[in-house]
Parts: C-alpha cells; sequence; structure tokens
C-alpha cells in the first residue's frame, strides 16, 4: 500500500488550513497514495486559543475533510480539537478541549483522543486539553494501523497496546516542539518504536514555521519538520528536511511479518 506524510504548516485560520489540507491531499492521490497522514493540529497550530474553534466529530471542519476524502476517494488522517468531555467541574465542558486524530475516507471513520498530555519543557497542554482514555485502530486495505500524537511517543505502551490490537503500523501525528536537541530526540523515538512492537512508524510533523518565514514566541510547539517512515526494524526508509513538502512509502504487511519472526519481541516480552 503507497501512504504519503504531508508534512505542513499550519495557522491560526481553519478555512485556510483546510485549503492546506485538500491541495496536499489531492498531490497525495495523484501520486498513488491510498492514505494521506497530516500532522496534530492542523486545524489550528498550537500557539492560538482552542477552545472557540473546537468541533465535534461531527461538525463543520471534520465534514469538510470527510467530503474531501470520500470526493477524492482516499483516506485522511488529520489532527483537530472536539469539545472536552468532562471540563474542569463546574458542568462546562467547552473550558478544555481534546486533542483529536480524524481518520476518514473509504471505508475508514475513526478517531483518537491524545493520552499523554505534553506537560514538559515549559509547556502545559493539559492546561487547555483533555487527555483521552484508549487506543485506537483501523483497517485499510489489509493493514491494521494504530494512532499516536506527539508527546505519545515517549510511552512505549501505547504502541505495544496498538500492536496487540492488531496494528502492523504505527501513525504518529505531531507538532514537535523546537529546542536543543530535539529533532534527534524524535528521529530517535521514531525508530525506537518501530523496534519496540516490529510496526512500521508513520511519523508525520508540522514543518518548521521559520522555513515559511513565520516568527514564532513563547513555548508552544509548533513544529520542526523531519516527518518519516520506519521500517519494523528501525530503519529510516525516507525522510523530510524542516520545511513542507509530502512524503510517499509503500508499506507490505509482509515485511512485518518477516521482521516479527527474526525478532519477536512482543511474544517473549514478560510483565512485570
Amino acid at each position: 500500500m503507497r501512504v504519503a506524510l504531508a508534512q505542513v504548516v499550519t495557522g491560526r485560520d481553519i478555512s485556510a488550513n483546510l485549503d492546506i489540507l485538500e491541495n496536499f491531499a489531492r498531490k497525495a492521490k495523484k501520486g498513488g497514495a491510498e492514505l494521506v497522514v497530516f500532522p496534530e493540529a492542523t486545524m489550528r497550530a498550537f500557539g492560538n486559543s482552542l477552545v472557540d474553534i473546537a468541533e465535534p466529530l461531527d461538525g463543520p471542519w471534520a465534514t469538510r475533510v470527510r467530503g474531501i476524502a470520500a470526493e477524492i476517494r482516499i483516506v485522511i488522517v488529520a489532527g483537530m480539537f472536539t469539545p472536552g468531555q468532562s471540563g474542569d467541574g463546574s458542568g462546562d465542558s467547552t473550558r478544555k478541549v481534546r486533542n483529536t486524530l480524524l481518520a476518514t475516507g473509504p471505508g475508514v471513520e475513526a478517531s483518537y483522543d491524545k493520552i499523554h498530555l505534553f506537560d514538559a519543557f515549559g509547556f502545559a497542554e493539559s492546561d487547555t486539553v483533555e487527555a483521552g482514555t484508549r487506543a485506537v485502530t483501523f483497517e485499510l486495505g489489509g493493514i491494521s494501523f494504530g494512532l499516536a500524537t506527539c508527546y505519545d511517543i515517549r510511552f512505549p505502551a501505547l504502541f505495544t497496546a496498538n500492536a496487540d490490537r492488531g496494528a502492523e503500523a504505527n501513525i504518529v501525528c505531531a507538532s514537535w516542539g523546537s529546542g536543543p536537541g530535539k529533532v534527534d530526540q524524535w528521529r530517535l523515538l521514531a525508530r525506537a518504536r518501530a523496534v519496540d512492537t516490529t510496526t512500521y512508524v508513520l511519523a508525520c510533523g508540522q514543518g518548521d514555521p521559520a522555513t515559511e518565514g513565520i516568527e514564532t514566541k513563547g513555548s508552544a510547539p509548533t513544529g520542526v519538520g523531519h516527518s518519516a517512515v520506519v521500517s519494523p526494524l528501525g530503519e529510516v526508509l525516507a525522510e523530510l528536511d524542516g520545511g513542507t513538502g509530502l512524503l510517499f512509502a509503500d508499506l507490505d504487511p509482509a515485511v512485518v511479518k518477516e521482521a516479527r519472526a527474526k525478532l519477536p519481541v512482543l511474544a517473549n516480552r514478560h510483565t512485570f
């Protein structure tokens, strides 16, 4: 199966971000992809208010993404924000949002709420975001895909849980925070999670806003680029640099089966 990773730089304008999504989805389809992955915060970039644009999965933004996917006949995975479920205890559930991945297209309809919130490196995602509670996988073209978001990549148990549910590829949508050593950590973690679970890892991040001449302020994680596809044995099959771009890769479930025969880490593990 051919897949594409769309490394984009989104901003505050959710309509303009939809235009970016549609443009890259059409390019992905033209390139032969059956699945195109967009980053976390495709709906609106971090560093902007989120509560005012959060909407349910049947709201206008998600409905438009669903329409694009149906029209082009491609499965789209993209980051959006949905209303929180429990609020802050006051009965007002709009005070927090959920950081949600929407997966939609022919034969696919799923969503995942980010479990591990980015309370690190001077940023407190939990101030505005409510954590999800469950692992999510979906099937496409005979391949099972697990979903994860950004900071999740630092927690191997989620990826193992996805593999236990049958995942042969793990999708990680991110808006990675910049800083010393952060690109190296992103690369390291993507390769480690692939080897941990003998799955492909499709690691799609927001591009570096600086490559678009956009100046960012504060500690909001706005992207560093370096989206990559990693093999089940940890080989980087393809990688972008910091700027916007579209990366293609071909996935073969037989490669996963072969890797698991050589390196049966899932079968050999112990629970403590």
